[in-house]
């Protein structure tokens, strides 16, 4: 009885945290867009560098839109390790290009 319950249990965890993994890289997305639109109205981000931010955004929409594709909709967990792992490194990148010292 006891592990039955626990499977239940754990089958309805597992449930809630698909979708909720799948919204926070969408949430991450969008924080990330905004802290763009922010270095760019602050001054913070040239022309050029915020193109290539963008440029980035759009790289990671799109590979998600693949895998996505691919799998019928669903992404499998490496699927998911690798958009949080591009996310980082455009994260790192906005940081680097908003830090540099060059103003528009």
């Amino acid at each position: 009885m006891k592990k039955m319950i626990l499977a239940l249990a754990a089958a309805g965890m597992i449930g809630i945290a698909l979708p909720a993994t799948a919204q926070t890289i969408n949430q991450r997305e969008a924080r990330q867009t905004q802290r763009i639109n922010g270095g760019i109205r602050s001054g913070q981000l040239t022309p050029a560098e915020a193109r290539r931010l963008h440029y980035l955004e759009m790289r990671l929409r799109r590979t998600e839109a693949r895998m996505r594709w691919r799998n019928g909709g669903r992404l499998t967990p490496m699927e998911r390790q690798r958009l949080r792992a591009m996310e980082r490194r455009d994260s790192a990148e906005i940081y680097r290009l908003k830090h540099n010292y060059r103003n528009r």
